[in-house]
């Protein structure tokens, strides 16, 4: 089934070529189904790039989303044009009364600011807050993720001193789980962050359950028990090259940055990355959709508010 999404979102045209089902939403319209609900709140820099990371998986699902991507209100892209955000993002304010299905909450690129230096902090708490009443469950993705684990557990990161970067092994932590329903016993993610919580102090909330991990990137899955809220740590919507890409930038600032492990073929930046972690990320926001917003969100959207879950996935 599509995603469907604003007709003339330039993100349409390489998921097309990729062979994605995207339905504009002219045609969308004819469609006698249900379709589920799901916001995107894009905090990264590279609007096109993040977007079509995301749809690309969420449209390797049998059922049919519409997409509305998000923006808070007190925030400015330095790196975007205005006219990309106007013609196809909604301000928070515009929204903020409406449910949602689902809730996908992106990275940013704020690895060494204290939450309460980001100007946006205290809006993006207020949107946290709304989204456990008005969406059945929430995505949030690295940044995202440390920063809904210290809003909604008080669970602070540690910031080390050099980036963890590169595509790791992990492991399931529970072998039916519906998160991770049919993964192999081990997978790979690629990770790119300063941020680390230790994965003890998950365990010691009462309300969090860690479904994957390892012990070089600790925690990498987690979500509460009624699946409202997913915590992703590292990126696996990432595109084959995208490590690729930051690693040059880095060399940019300093000759001294660290090349990603577990990424190059022989460890040499000069031969082409492949990506290894494609079916893992299919799989897990096709489990994802299925599991905690299709099974999960009441017909009636309305309901949502009322924290109406008619299934709970417990681990």
């Amino acid at each position: 089934m599509p995603i469907t999404v604003k007709d003339e979102l330039p993100a349409i045209v390489q998921l097309r070529q990729e062979n994605v089902f995207v339905m504009p939403k002219s045609r969308a319209k004819s469609q006698e189904i249900r379709p589920m609900r799901l916001a995107i709140l894009n905090l990264m820099p590279n609007k096109v790039e993040t977007e079509v990371q995301f749809i690309r998986l969420l449209a390797n699902s049998p059922l049919q989303v519409n997409v509305d991507l998000l923006r808070l209100d007190t925030h400015r892209s330095s790196e975007n044009s205005e006219q990309h955000l106007d013609m196809f993002y909604r301000y928070f304010s515009d929204v903020k009364n409406q449910n949602y299905d689902a809730l996908i909450v992106t990275g940013a690129p704020l690895a060494h600011l204290e939450y309460e230096d980001v100007t946006y902090w205290n809006e993006l708490q207020v949107f946290f807050d709304w989204a456990e009443g008005h969406v059945t469950s929430t995505l949030f993705s690295c940044w995202a993720a440390h920063a809904g684990l210290f809003h909604h557990h008080g669970l602070k990161r540690v910031l080390k001193k050099n980036k963890l970067c590169g595509v790791f092994k992990h492991r399931c932590y529970f072998e039916h789980g519906a998160l991770t329903r049919g993964f192999d016993d081990e997978f790979v993610v690629p990770h790119s962050r300063y941020g680390h919580i230790d994965e003890e102090k998950i365990r010691q909330t009462e309300d969090l359950i860690t479904l994957a991990g390892s012990e070089r990137v600790g925690a990498y899955l987690v979500k509460n028990q009624s699946g409202s809220q997913v915590y992703l740590t590292g990126h696996p919507e990432y595109d084959a090259d995208t490590l690729q890409k930051e690693y040059r930038r880095d060399l940019e600032k300093g000759p001294d940055a660290a090349m990603p492990e577990g990424y190059f073929p022989d460890n040499n930046a000069d031969k082409t990355p492949s990506k290894t972690w494609q079916s893992h990320a299919f799989l897990l926001f096709s489990n994802w959709l299925n599991y905690y917003v299709y099974q999960t969100t009441p017909y009636d959207i309305n309901l949502v508010s009322q924290d109406v879950r008619t299934n709970n996935y417990a681990e």
